[in-house]
């Protein structure tokens, strides 16, 4: 499968901090925003931000764009939109052939206006001499929707490149205002303190060093955020590849309840997975980690088919990983090599029991087009629930593009399930699902939308819109689709 590599096109959403338990009700936008995570637009529903890091912008191959689409009481709709790139007024910069805008994306209301805004990454920005230096760009949310953006300048441009190629929002300090983290290819991850303004960014920045490899192709391939030590304050996870064993690997630093900052002294290895994402699972009030480790067991530890791999939240006392596959009991398919299940993961509540659930893309997964042949890499998603003893496979449910009720077909190379969203898009508390399709048609890519029916996910008002339904270019192969976050 001609996939995207993964530390070069890692998801960077923001993690709520109770796996999707949303508060706010739905309504018209007004002059202050609804505080709700993701509403970008302030009028109570949670919006998606999907990014086509590898569109032709401006006739300039691979300059990014992203479509951000707007949660109404029908969940997403391909009209209700606004797309940006650097070429959009106000936005700072201009689309440049490589920059790969919006590869890494994160929301939080930096500014604290009730808005949600948007954290962007171009790691393939030239600055000045500086080639693939890499640039971080916040949009900012309005009453409008995204309106104009402002640079968040790499405090370290002579120690790393490819600056906001991983990006997360969260509280660390705790001081109530969201920060943002930001990572490149150093062992550091930069922290610019919530608080931001349009005209100048953020208030302050600092850094925290992490135990992992640094150079090209290395530092903090993604950042995630979570309380998983019930401190009340954000924890920091990052993916890299340890410094130590030069294998993959996450590592958590603790906030503290009464720190300023971050300390790296208080660093943890934790299971390997090249991506991560953290929810209340098992309704103790503490963030659970769900690590997704997709390769296959030809490497030691590995499982095959991929794996997930699960640990629930602690206040730092011994802890167990425990790793879900294709071949737990009540899991649907069978595991077989080169699945990448656990590629993307999501946490949120679908049935709003207060039980973080799961969903899981397995893009490299082979399935049936109705005959006996097999599609190599179609893709699918699995969808596992949480309870009050954690995550198992009992009610799990299964999707594919040959699902009754799904849009398309299954098709050769087109991973679906290469990214997964859960979050509540209709305003009824509920978390829906957003599945990017990024191997669609040659790599343009393609977005598919479920609605959770309070108990379930359903495809029951399933919408569908690819690049061109937003007025993102086909040339080239876009991958729309393949990054989201909100």
């Amino acid at each position: 499968m001609h996939r995207r590599i993964r530390h070069a096109l890692a998801t960077a959403a923001a993690a709520a901090l109770t796996g999707g338990l949303l508060t706010a009700a739905a309504g018209t936008a007004s002059a202050a925003g609804s505080g709700l995570q993701g509403d970008f637009n302030g009028d109570g529903y949670r919006d998606v931000a999907v990014s086509a890091p590898l569109a032709t912008v401006g006739g300039k191959s691979n300059a990014g764009q992203i479509a951000v689409m707007y949660g109404s009481a029908t969940g997403l709709k391909a009209g209700s939109r606004t797309l940006v790139s650097q070429n959009s007024t106000g936005v700072p910069g201009s689309a440049e052939t490589g920059d790969r805008f919006g590869e890494a994306t994160a929301a939080g209301d930096f500014n604290g206006d009730g808005y949600a805004d948007l954290a962007v990454g171009a790691p393939g920005e030239d600055v000045g001499s500086d080639t693939d230096g890499g640039t971080v760009v916040v949009l900012w949310g309005s009453a409008s929707g995204i309106s104009g953006g402002t640079t968040v300048t790499d405090p370290n441009p002579t120690g790393q490149d490819n600056f906001g190629q991983s990006l997360t929002a969260g509280d660390f300090d705790p001081d109530g205002k969201a920060d943002l983290a930001a990572g490149g290819t150093s062992a550091k991850v930069w922290i610019f303190r919530g608080g931001f303004t349009k005209s100048a960014g953020a208030s302050s920045s600092y850094y925290t060093s992490f135990q992992i490899d640094h150079g090209s192709g290395a530092g903090a391939m993604h950042l995630i955020t979570g309380d998983f030590n019930g401190s009340g304050g954000d924890d920091l996870i990052v993916n890299g590849y340890s410094s130590s064993t030069h294998y993959n690997t996450n590592i958590i630093i603790y906030a503290s309840p009464t720190g300023t900052k971050l300390e790296g002294g208080s660093q943890e290895n934790l299971a390997p997975g090249l991506i991560t994402a953290t929810g209340d699972l098992n309704g103790d009030g503490k963030a659970d980690l769900v690590i997704g480790e997709n390769w296959d067991d030809g490497i030691s530890g590995a499982t095959k088919g991929g794996k997930i791999n699960v640990i629930y939240g602690n206040n730092y006392s011994s802890y167990a990983t425990v790793s879900v596959s294709q071949g737990t009991t009540g899991v649907p398919s069978d595991p077989e090599s080169g699945d990448a299940f656990g590629w993307e993961v999501s946490t949120g509540d679908i049935n709003g029991d207060g039980y973080a659930d799961i969903a899981i893309g397995a893009p490299g997964e082979n399935l049936s087009t109705g005959s006996s042949t097999s599609v190599t890499d179609a893709g699918a998603v699995t969808v596992l629930y949480g309870s009050a003893s954690g995550v198992s496979g009992t009610g799990s449910q299964y999707f594919h593009q040959n699902t009754a009720g799904v849009p398309g077909a299954n098709e050769k190379y087109d991973g679906f399930g290469g990214e997964v969203q859960l979050s509540d898009v209709n305003g009824d508390g509920k978390a829906d699902l957003t599945v990017g399709v990024n191997g669609e048609n040659d790599w343009n890519g393609n977005v598919v939308g479920f609605l959770s029916d309070g108990q379930k996910i359903t495809t029951t008002g399933i919408t569908t819109f690819g690049p061109s339904n937003v007025g993102v270019s086909t040339s080239g192969r876009p991958q729309f689709g393949s990054v989201m976050a909100g």
